[in-house]
């Protein structure tokens, strides 16, 4: 991974200005161009446990458009272990782009009806041989992956916001984790009506650091992978005011989400932001081309 290309984006607009907030991006973006954004810290220590332990075939679940199971992928080919993705889902007629990149990196899939995906344990009990990764890098070991991504950031004590999508929770729970206590960390959930998640997020923190993190699901602009137009007018005008990218399934929700609460006051005056880039940007692929000026 390339943590030199890493670096901290301030955003510098009018509006910011007036509002006298500060936004900067961490763009983990840049770590690479496959195991992107938080995939890599997420998945370090369950690859180091399973190399450990001596296994020599790693599973793990996703969708047909996963980021995970795409940098799952990737990290395995690399450490030369073989690899599985369970599905979520019939198999269609033609692979994704994000399974047609998988399996060139040689992932083998097996397609899981919902029901039976919803059943996870007992895919565990059938493969025993398997070392299997939680959907996302959900757990514990992910979480104290995604506490190293704070490392990166110089000045870490200048921030009183951090802020980051959310899928499972799991990079929100290690970043609130190694937050420092003056800090509040938001996570934004880009799922509709998880009435568990913040639950199972919070499962993953310290009980000292339970305080100082909450996680809000009214940025979902839809549910998850659901877009609008404002949504993409937001992106193109973000990648126009201070050329960056954004994926419209996490990160652009995430940083609508704080200008919004900007807007609106909620956050304390004279707020420092750091937002976390997740990375996510091959999930675009899947939008029609020309939606994005960047793509």
């Amino acid at each position: 991974m390339n943590f030199k290309e890493v670096a901290i984006q301030k955003l510098s607009d009018a509006y910011l200005k007036d509002q006298h907030t500060e936004v900067s991006v961490l763009r983990l973006d840049k770590i690479h161009p496959v195991v992107s954004g938080n995939k890599w810290f997420k998945l370090k220590y369950y690859l180091q446990e399973a190399i450990e332990n001596n296994y020599s075939s790693i599973g793990t679940f996703g969708g047909a458009f996963s980021n995970h199971i795409l940098a799952t992928a990737y990290a395995c080919n690399r450490q030369k272990l073989q690899c599985t993705g369970f599905i979520r889902g019939e198999a269609a007629a033609y692979l994704s782009q994000t399974l047609l990149d998988a399996q060139s990196l040689n992932m083998r899939f097996e397609f899981i009806s919902r029901p039976d995906y919803k059943n996870k344990q007992a895919l565990l009990y059938a493969n025993p041989g398997i070392y299997f990764i939680p959907e996302g890098g959900y757990g514990a070991t992910g979480a104290k992956g995604a506490s190293e991504i704070l490392q990166l950031v110089p000045n870490l004590s200048t921030y009183n916001y951090i802020v980051c999508a959310v899928g499972t929770g799991t990079m929100l729970a290690g970043i609130t984790d190694a937050a420092l206590s003056h800090q509040q960390c938001i996570g934004i959930s880009v799922m509709k009506n998880n009435r568990y998640l913040e639950n199972e997020m919070k499962l993953l923190v310290n009980d000292e650091a339970q305080n100082r993190v909450q996680l809000l699901q009214d940025y979902h602009f839809g549910g998850y992978a659901k877009f609008t137009q404002d949504l993409v007018d937001f992106m193109n005008r973000q990648w126009t005011v201070h050329h960056l990218p954004l994926d419209f399934v996490y990160t652009a929700k995430a940083l609508y989400a704080i200008y919004d609460l900007t807007d609106k006051k909620k956050l304390a005056n004279d707020s420092n932001i750091l937002f976390i880039h997740s990375g996510g940007l091959q999930g675009n692929r899947s939008l029609k081309k020309g939606t994005l000026l960047y793509r």
